[in-house]
């Protein structure tokens, strides 16, 4: 299926346009210029904890005895405070703005779409693919999942690689790791996670190939090491399907390797250069013919 092929419904994006608009404008645009320099921002290593457990909270508890005015004040300042109704008041504001500054840009998404990045990351809330490379909507195309893991027989992360590289044709995929990752921390210790244990097994399996070097390090250096070791399984994932190396072969495709500082907000790209040896070894192996 090819996204950009869909029918629009006659007279949706107009009127979608003149709602977008008509909106009031409240704020300066939402995605700033990106710095040109960065060498000067740390590459912060800290580690935060993995947790799984639910915390307890007595916020929404109601007391019988309570008055009404009471309760109606603590909706008012729920109403004020909560993210998702803050974020559907801003979303009016987002769009008007984007409209005003790229006015054909709704209406040429409206009829399909053509990023030119893959990006495969975890689906941690501090690491948005979009904000943090200064784009727009439309420009990548996203699968995020727990600690960026690429499982090679998963269907989802697949299905997702091979519609970006075959259909949309892609010109870049980045795999994407990211500090203080909680996946990692989580691989990196010896408690059960339930569900989380079969997801993290690749995680846990490379940590135990590079064991030594690991328990060589300080524990902020292991996990950060074990971050970079993560995203070049991926790239090796990534690398042993054959509609990506048919990408590479014929169309110049791209893939990448990238950590992002949580602490700092910059990107830093790995050197993910292969000798021809490995290059032949990989298309051998793994390129099928139709």
């Amino acid at each position: 299926m090819n996204a950009a092929r869909l029918a629009v419904r006659p007279g949706f994006v107009a009127r979608a346009t003149q709602l977008v608009q008509g909106a009031p404008d409240r704020r300066p645009s939402i995605i700033p210029s990106p710095s040109q320099n960065t060498s000067a921002v740390p590459f912060t290593h800290r580690l935060s904890p993995f947790s799984t457990s639910a915390s307890l909270s007595c916020a929404n508890h109601k007391n019988p005895g309570s008055s009404a005015s009471a309760t109606s004040q603590t909706d008012s300042d729920d109403s004020s405070t909560d993210k998702f109704t803050i974020g559907l008041r801003k979303n009016q504001e987002w769009a008007a703005q984007t409209a005003r500054e790229h006015p054909d840009l709704f209406p040429t998404l409206a009829t399909g779409q053509q990023p030119q990045i893959l990006w495969l990351g975890c689906s941690d809330s501090r690491c948005p693919e979009t904000s943090m490379l200064g784009l727009q909507p439309g420009d990548v195309f996203v699968h995020r999942n727990i600690a960026n893991i690429l499982h090679p027989g998963d269907l989802s992360s697949g299905a997702v690689i091979e519609y970006a590289v075959q259909h949309l044709r892609v010109k870049h995929v980045v795999v994407c790791g990211h500090t203080s990752c909680g996946g990692v921390a989580a691989a990196m210790g010896n408690k059960q996670l339930g569900i989380l244990d079969p997801w993290l097994l690749p995680l846990r399996q490379v940590r135990e190939r590079n064991l030594a070097l690991l328990q060589s390090l300080p524990a902020d250096e292991a996990a950060l090491k074990l971050v970079e070791l993560n995203v070049r399984e991926g790239l090796n994932v990534v690398t042993q399907k054959s509609v990506v190396l048919n990408a590479i072969q014929e169309r110049g495709l791209k893939v990448h390797g990238v950590i992002y500082d949580v602490g700092s907000g910059v990107l830093r790209e790995l050197d993910t250069q292969d000798s021809q040896d490995a290059i032949r070894a990989r298309l051998v192996a793994f390129k099928t013919d139709a």
